[in-house]
């Protein structure tokens, strides 16, 4: 099957509204999406995500970053959805990482996270991040097989007390995607 990843634009605001919806109908959390759950009407989503993209836009507190929809071309689908951050505040540095990716609840089990994973961890080789952090709750499995199939390197483990969950913390070098 081939995928391509693209940048969210309009052209893809139904596939982006159906992607936000089956997350709501699981009761899933939409990882690496730049908010997504927030955000009913998707062309607002759309700018949101846009102004992460320059730091004279982006807002406070955030870092610049680069959100890519993982796409199936044979259906235009959009399967998952991958968040490169391009450098680590504190609170990122501590719980969230480089990359935050998701993939939709009735593609999941495909090997997508995994191939996803494996193709963005190029590009941020390309942005010059040679060594990628990137967390997962300490309870998801799934996420966990992802990372450690790609290089990932356990380091620690943190609590998030945000949102009250045990993160695990991996490295991996992104100079062996070269």
């Amino acid at each position: 099957m081939s995928m391509v990843f693209k940048e969210p634009s309009r052209e893809y605001t139904e596939q982006i509204r159906a992607y936000r919806q089956e997350f709501l109908d699981a009761g899933d959390s939409m990882d690496g999406t730049c908010r997504l759950e927030s955000f009913e009407d998707p062309e607002k989503w759309i700018d949101y995500v846009a102004s992460h993209a320059d730091a004279s836009t982006m807002p406070e507190g955030h870092v610049t970053s680069t959100l890519y929809m993982y796409i199936r071309e044979e259906d235009n689908k959009i399967v998952g959805m991958i968040d490169i951050r391009h450098y680590l505040n504190d609170y990122l540095e501590k719980y969230g990482g480089h990359i935050g990716y998701s993939v939709a609840p009735s593609e999941r089990r495909k090997g997508y996270a995994s191939e996803m994973l494996k193709a963005i961890l190029v590009k941020c080789g390309q942005r010059g991040i040679g060594r990628v952090l990137i967390t997962c709750d300490s309870d998801n499995e799934g996420s966990r097989r992802t990372i450690l199939k790609n290089g990932g390197v356990y380091d620690s483990s943190v609590f998030e007390p945000d949102e009250k969950v045990v993160l695990e913390r991996y490295f991996i070098d992104v100079k062996r995607f070269d």
